[in-house]
């Protein structure tokens, strides 16, 4: 019934499509394995992509020819950069989203592409043989062969439901939970542990009174996320958000749950994610607080149905209802649906490798939260790397890779792999070192040629950055050859309280200045404005970025050399860490569990210090 793949998917959920998208397009065959066909690449939460750290996520997965950026900016109703009023290594885009479009988009994109088969099935198994995937056996018991599997269950691996004091075996809302993989892979030698998530009601906005709320608009300029040219593809218009606050009255008549809280009543034994936590979590941490901020969000342009972002619970339905009717905005809600908790199985990810293979398993990658993090953009980045790898891994070609230097996609898998994660796990600027290079602006600068030169991202792609890149040089030449008379500027300058210039000065040297913005020199200087329209928008806005932080970004470069030389320092496989002595006993273990590839891996595992890198720098030099 079934022929031979090269990658076989299980779940279609944004990892799971980023995975099989990446293998077609590289040339594999394809089975996109999920339980229900109509839930494919399903907002299970908030109606939006990318924010702080995401956004530039989703620009990466774009840069690497991943299709993440292209359906977003297809289904936005709202577009924001956020942190425009900090330097550029802290913008990040954000959208809301059509719901509904966005998975129909999605769906659109993977049927039209080449080599992509599906099928509605649950894998309940592997194909395991003498340390090798071979493929999967589905609930209807067909055994189907394939040279990688990548697996992208999500929240569903005997996934529980909670509501109140209500349990339900599943994995979404209405939708059963997978079972068989985990007991297997535990079998197998795999760790094997509980996390758990949550979502809040959705509400009838019919019913919302929005004079008592802030509205929040999008930007004038929408910017999107996809570096094609895909103009076309944004909205003439967008659909405001709205954002209310809780009260301690909301506040009093949720504590009245909580004596039937499966969270206060243990019965959710999982983590929930530290940085997003339930509504009845923020209440009782934060108990100083007299009022917590609520993102009320349009799920969609032609729907009524909204998002209260802010509200996530798994209180009893009656108390949701109640306190949300004590919400400035809420007091006549309609609910369509309670908020609730889901917990579920996850393999801690020091049992992976850089490619997102696992360790004990060849040709096995995860790809999700199946690895312990959350967030879609999170887990798209990881579905493109691991299609990207199972698609080598299948073709016995070298592995893709990508440092903690080259992207925020590097800097999520390396945390992943060498200080694992007992939570789930959530990208943020602060966990990259090298933020002022791994900027949103130039992800495509940073990532496209690698892609391009593994077969992903397509010639297109390649072109327009090459393009850019070149106007961007061309800019920076001008603008440092450009004179700029002090009668052109000295009245801008004036008008901002900005000291004159007493002669000629070069353009460049003039954006250094921290309150002058490409922008404003250009509106200033027609000369200059006419010497540069015949180059792109984003080409402009990168290069004023580069001569801006010239030397952040340098000094930024000279780090990043000095930590390659520790990445330079392989270490074997099968180095025996026993024979040096002068390791800590902490050490020893962590080496030995997650045997690092490099030096530099090693020196970042949690736990190691750095006179174990020293020890065994020396021992390795011998």
């Amino acid at each position: 019934m079934f022929p031979d793949y090269d990658v076989i998917v299980v779940g279609a959920g944004h990892a799971g499509c980023e995975a099989a998208a990446a293998a077609a397009n590289m040339g594999s065959k394809v089975l996109l394995i999920t339980m229900n066909m109509q839930t494919i690449a399903q907002m299970s939460c908030n109606p939006a992509m990318g924010g702080i750290a995401k956004g530039q996520i989703v620009r990466e997965i774009d840069a690497l020819g991943g299709y993440s950026g292209i359906v977003t900016d297809r289904s936005m109703i709202q577009f924001r950069m956020l942190n425009r009023s900090k330097g550029p290594a802290m913008w990040s885009p954000r959208t809301q989203n059509d719901r509904m479009l966005f998975a129909a988009t999605w769906r659109q994109m993977l049927e039209e592409t080449p080599n992509v088969d599906f099928y509605q099935d649950m894998v309940k198994g592997l194909l395991v043989k003498d340390g090798r995937c071979h493929g999967v056996i589905t609930g209807l018991g067909h055994h189907i062969a394939a040279k990688s599997v990548v697996v992208t269950s999500g929240t569903f691996l005997n996934g529980v439901i909670h509501i109140g004091e209500k349990q339900l075996g599943g994995g979404r809302i209405s939708e059963k939970a997978a079972t068989g993989i985990t007991e297997q892979l535990v079998e197998l030698g795999f760790e094997a542990d509980r996390l758990k998530t949550g979502t809040p009601p959705r509400i009838d906005g019919r019913s919302l009174d929005y004079s008592k709320m802030e509205r929040q608009d999008g930007d004038e300029t929408i910017t999107g996320f996809s570096y094609l040219n895909v103009p076309k593809i944004r909205p003439e218009k967008q659909i405001p958000c709205w954002i209310t606050y809780t009260n301690e009255t909301v506040h009093e008549i949720l504590k009245t749950g909580f004596d039937k809280s499966p969270m206060y009543q243990g019965r959710i034994q999982g983590v929930g994610p530290r940085y997003c936590p339930s509504i009845e979590d923020k209440i009782s941490r934060f108990a100083e607080r007299d009022r917590h901020q609520l993102f009320v969000e349009p799920e969609g342009w032609n729907t009524v149905e909204i998002y209260v972002n802010g509200f996530s619970s798994s209180l009893p339905e009656e108390t949701q209802m109640k306190a949300l009717r004590m919400v400035p905005g809420f007091e006549n809600c309609r609910m369509f649906r309670p908020g609730y908790a889901i917990e579920y199985d996850y393999f801690p990810p020091t049992q992976l490798r850089y490619t997102l293979e696992t360790k004990l398993i060849q040709h096995l990658f995860f790809a999700g939260q199946i690895n312990g993090t959350t967030g879609y953009e999170e887990a798209a980045c990881q579905g493109s790397i691991a299609g990207m790898n199972a698609h080598l891994k299948a073709k016995g070609q070298e592995p893709f890779q990508l440092k903690r230097s080259d992207a925020y996609i590097g800097v999520l898998i390396d945390d992943l792999i060498n200080k694992g994660t007992d939570e789930p796990y959530r990208m943020f600027t602060s966990r990259a070192e090298f933020r002022t290079l791994l900027r949103q602006d130039n992800a495509d600068l940073r990532l496209t040629e690698m892609s391009h030169k593994v077969g992903l991202a397509t010639d297109e792609r390649y072109a327009l950055m090459q393009q850019k890149q070149q106007e961007t040089i061309e800019i920076k030449q001008l603008m440092n050859s450009f004179g700029v008379d002090p009668t052109e500027i000295n009245p801008y300058f004036e008008s901002i309280g900005s000291s004159p210039i007493p002669e000629k000065y070069k353009a460049a040297k003039l954006l250094l200045r921290p309150n002058v913005e490409m922008n404003d020199l250009l509106k200033a200087v027609p000369r200059l404005a006419e010497a540069l329209q015949s180059f792109g928008s984003e080409a402009l806005e990168q290069a004023s970025i580069q001569l801006k932080y010239e030397t952040y970004i340098e000094k930024e470069k000279e780090l990043v050399n000095r930590m390659a030389q520790l990445e330079d320092l392989q270490i074997p496989e099968t180095f025996d860490y026993n024979k040096v002595h002068a390791l800590s006993n902490e050490a020893r273990q962590k080496f030995h569990k997650i045997k690092p590839a490099t030096l530099g891996q090693a020196s970042r595992i949690s736990g190691v210090n750095p006179s174990d890198v020293q020890i065994l720098m020396v021992y390795m030099g011998r």
